[in-house]
């Protein structure tokens, strides 16, 4: 199950994704993006699992300027390899 809330301080808009993100659910979480003026924070402490497609979403997320916030450990590393293996491609 996929949760997305979302929170404004005025300043930032933080995105709190909990539960599962597979691929085919990015699209909702680009709904929850989309109009966003201000600075954007995604919040991934509640991210239980995530699919290569998702991993690959983060990854272009942050070159647009989005932060990944609480970002596991495990979502950080292979985000590093996608952008390698990307690189060599």
């Amino acid at each position: 199950m996929l949760r997305i809330e979302t929170e404004s301080d005025g300043d930032v808009t933080t995105v709190r994704v909990i539960g599962r993100l597979q691929s085919t659910c990015v699209e909702d979480l680009r709904l929850a993006l989309k109009g966003v003026e201000r600075r954007v924070v995604l919040d991934l402490s509640e991210l239980i699992l995530v699919d290569v497609g998702v991993v690959r979403f983060f990854g272009s997320c942050e070159d647009e300027g989005i932060e990944l916030r609480h970002c596991p450990r495990y979502i950080r590393e292979w985000i590093s390899r996608e952008r390698a293996e990307g690189k060599d491609r």
